[in-house]
């Protein structure tokens, strides 16, 4: 591991507490213009949406998915419906796949919208810890000063066994290792690449997650447009168990 991910995962709370764990629950709430320009505003938009995780292996599913009584169940390679009996309402194989041809316009169903939300939820919860797994590359880059402040910048390359964004991403991290912003290109969205920012760090169970996200679109030129909120997440509390 290269020094910037040991204090990295040490700042967040130590990759021996977070290896303790085995699930994790947020809370939490969505906006943003993407869900409506999607035809899915209003999903993720009560403070009473949870995800359940597995924080080591790819594993999501959002309780009270579109409904009080229904989840999704997301991995790499499969996603689904279900409801809260177990019971599989709809399923989709390769769901990536389904994403072939789309432009930012697409709108989504239920499938591609569960799909695109765990993967990112996923990858959002697991960061930094998830980069000592097996297959990630890592590198560091020269750092940045935004906001009078200096960051320390990682390209993470993801293994191909990982659904997320993009296979290369940038996270950017203050002098006391925490997370600050995460840039990729969400390729499923066909909506070029984003700025996504990460404040308001809280301590839960002893692991650090920032509460407030915020995503904007990245120009060519390297300009944050902040003139538009595509995402916004506020989480209110995480379970570590």
């Amino acid at each position: 591991m290269t020094d910037l991910i040991t204090t990295a995962i040490t700042a967040h709370g130590g990759s021996e507490r977070y290896n303790r764990y085995r699930t994790a629950t947020a809370h939490f709430r969505s906006g943003g213009a993407l869900w409506s320009l999607k035809g899915k505003s209003g999903v993720f938009d009560s403070s009473t949406v949870r995800i359940n995780l597995d924080p080591r292996h790819q594993y999501a599913s959002h309780g009270r998915f579109t409904a009080p009584d229904l989840r999704t169940s997301f991995t790499a390679h499969r996603v689904a419906l279900e409801n809260d009996q177990g019971e599989v309402l709809a399923e989709r194989l390769d769901p990536r796949a389904a994403f072939s041809g789309h432009v930012i316009e697409t709108p989504w169903d239920d499938l591609h919208l569960a799909y695109f939300a765990g993967y990112a939820m996923w990858t959002y919860l697991t960061v930094p810890f998830i980069f000592a797994s097996p297959g990630f590359r890592t590198e560091e880059l020269t750092p940045v000063i935004e906001d009078g402040a200096t960051w320390r910048r990682l390209k993470v390359t993801y293994p191909d066994s990982i659904a997320t964004h993009s296979t290369e991403q940038l996270f950017y991290f203050d002098e006391a290792g925490l997370l600050r912003r995460h840039d990729y290109t969400a390729e499923v969205l066909k909506a070029g690449p984003a700025a996504h920012y990460t404040s308001d760090h809280k301590e839960f169970d002893g692991i650090m997650v920032p509460t407030k996200r915020r995503v904007y679109r990245l120009g060519e030129n390297g300009v944050v447009h902040r003139d538009l909120e595509l995402v916004t997440i506020d989480i209110d509390h995480v379970t570590f168990v």
